[in-house]
């Protein structure tokens, strides 16, 4: 029997649920910081008080030394790693990618990770890297599938997650999502994407993302691996994402890097700590830098960052402001932005599962004229039977009372009727002056609703120059706002 995988509140793409695993139920969204059992930076029971309620390590790296082998088989994963929650274990699949090869077949890690009592394991997948050729992707995707499925006869009381492969071919992903998930895996982590984020292509992230989560059912957890940096946690969440993981928070620090949602910094050129956690605090830039403890306090500050932009992504989500935010961050990296770019071609699909939000839709930018809220509104167009005289104005004006039908034009939904002014999404909060991208979506938006009632004879009080304007006084009567 699959666990319970409970949906609490949705916003966009993005939920937060709960998931059961044998040691504790889960709040998601998540981020599972990753810890090598050889070194580590910090204690997994120090990440625990941290506010990490699952870790993830890699039991190939444990199976493969005999003295944390024959520990873990037996006193368990949990008792070895000091972590009394729930642990993810990666197979090797990472080792292989690196080194082309590992000693362990699929049955054997699947098996030791069950015997070691892991949380959720995963199958020795092929994470097969972009841009490759179609023949090696679909090549490869056969054999992670046939494992997969080999692990799901072994499985016991483990969890199992089933790694989405297909390279940067959007039909492989969906197609291997939609044959994994019918086989009722547990979890479905969207592998090989780590190369994509190294290399800022968000963009074909976020192709990644939708191409899986349109293959799979919309109840499945989903995992991105290898994805660590806050940053990106509220777009990658919006796509649909629950679970995260990355060594970032360490990896960072000893290379000196200080974490923050803007991006990262070398912590020797800071003057000052933008942060007002525990470490930035008790420390000015100085001393951080100076310090003998500067790695485990720099892992220490990336985690705090982490945790709090992954607490800033769920507030989002319950109270229905999660667009907002992913259009604030996205503007730190113009390649975040490509992302957001690309997350908006895909308007249509996201539309299907964003709920009717309960917050104010607040404009922030081009990329808000091609939310799902206004693609929902232009499907509705349909339903207006408009006849007579028809009015559309940007502010009330003498002689109203001459038409038939009066409806307000709000950019970047267009011609609406009033009487729903209040109500979500036209309650929207705009700039007083429309920019370019909002005033054409709006123009494109009454051209169509013009052109679906030609029975009505139409006015259009506007007053903006566009150069859909000439195409809507064929249409209908333009008069100045003035008149």
């Amino acid at each position: 029997m699959p666990p319970i995988f409970e949906i609490t509140h949705k916003d966009i793409c993005g939920r937060v649920g709960r998931l059961e695993t044998p040691h504790g139920i889960i709040e998601t969204p998540a981020i599972m910081p990753v810890v090598n059992p050889n070194i580590q930076t910090l204690k997994p029971a120090e990440l625990r008080k941290l506010g990490a309620d699952i870790i993830i390590t890699n039991s190939y790296i444990i199976f493969r030394k005999p003295e944390l082998a024959a520990r873990a088989r037996s006193y368990g994963l949990h008792s070895l790693l000091g972590f009394d929650g729930p642990i993810m274990t990666d197979s090797g699949s990472y080792q292989l990618s690196v080194y082309g090869e590992v000693e362990v077949n699929n049955e054997q890690i699947v098996k030791f990770q069950q015997e070691i009592g892991s949380d959720i394991g995963v199958p020795l997948d092929i994470p097969t890297p972009p841009d490759v050729s179609r023949g090696r992707a679909e090549s490869e995707l056969g054999i992670t599938i046939k494992r997969a499925e080999e692990a799901l006869e072994l499985k016991k009381y483990m969890l199992l997650a089933a790694p989405v492969q297909g390279s940067t071919y959007p039909d492989l992903r969906e197609q291997a999502a939609w044959q994994l998930g019918k086989s009722g895996f547990d979890v479905y982590p969207l592998g090989a994407v780590v190369p994509l984020m190294e290399s800022y292509r968000y963009s074909d992230l976020a192709d990644v993302i939708v191409a899986s989560k349109k293959g799979l059912p919309p109840s499945a957890p989903v995992h991105l691996f290898g994805a660590g940096h806050p940053m990106m946690f509220s777009l990658a969440v919006a796509l649909g994402c629950d679970l995260f993981d990355s060594a970032s928070y360490a990896l960072y620090a000893k290379e000196g890097r200080y974490m923050t949602v803007r991006g990262t910094y070398h912590v020797d050129k800071l003057q000052y700590l933008p942060c007002s956690c525990p470490v930035c605090a008790s420390n000015d830039a100085g001393e951080l830098i100076n310090s003998e403890k500067r790695v485990e306090l720099l892992a220490r500050h990336n985690l705090y960052v982490t945790f709090a932009e992954m607490r800033e992504v769920k507030q989002a989500i319950k109270e229905g402001s999660l667009w907002e935010l992913v259009e604030q961050r996205c503007r730190a990296h113009p390649r975040l932005l490509d992302g957001l770019k690309r997350m908006l071609s895909h308007s249509d699909w996201l539309e299907r599962f964003q709920p009717v939000p309960v917050s104010t839709f607040f404009y922030s930018g081009p990329e808000s004229s091609h939310r799902p809220e206004v693609a929902r509104y232009r499907k509705k167009l349909k339903n207006f039977d408009l006849k007579g005289k028809v009015l559309i104005r940007t502010h009330r004006l003498a002689g109203e009372g001459d038409f038939d039908r009066v409806l307000d034009f709000k950019p970047p939904f267009g011609a609406y009727p009033p009487e729903l002014k209040e109500t979500y999404p036209f309650n929207a909060e705009v700039t007083d002056e429309p920019d370019y991208e909002s005033l054409t979506v709006a123009l494109q938006n009454t051209l169509e609703l013009i052109e679906l009632n030609p029975d009505a004879e139409f006015t259009f009080a506007c007053g903006r120059e566009h150069p859909l304007m000439a195409r809507i006084a064929q249409k209908a009567r333009l008069v100045d706002v003035q008149e």
